[in-house]
């Protein structure tokens, strides 16, 4: 055989595959449905809520919890800082920090 025959013999052969995977991917089963399949139902709409209205005769409402406080390490060190930008020396600002801090 010829390469030329070999040739148009294998391009005979891949068209034909070629077609035949065509139209088995359109083959539909009998009594299988022609028609697209049913859409998903839509979601709820967003529930919207109005927002609370302050009302101008109600009571107002106080926060009476005590802030929380600093750690020692924390004051000591403001303490310090504060003694420092009032211009103290070195022993006056310990002196200070630890009347500050307690």
């Amino acid at each position: 055989m010829s390469p030329m025959t070999r040739l148009s013999i294998s391009l005979v052969v891949l068209a034909a595959l070629g077609a035949g995977q065509a139209v088995h991917a359109q083959y539909v089963l009998p009594g299988a449905s022609r028609l697209a399949p049913p859409l998903p139902a839509p979601p709820p709409p967003p529930k919207i809520e109005a927002p609370k209205v302050p009302q101008f005769d109600a009571p107002p409402r106080y926060n009476y919890q005590p802030l929380p406080r600093n750690s020692f390490s924390d004051r000591v060190t403001k303490c310090l800082d504060d003694a420092a930008a009032a211009g103290l020396g070195p022993a006056d600002r310990g002196t200070y920090a630890r009347s500050c801090a307690n």
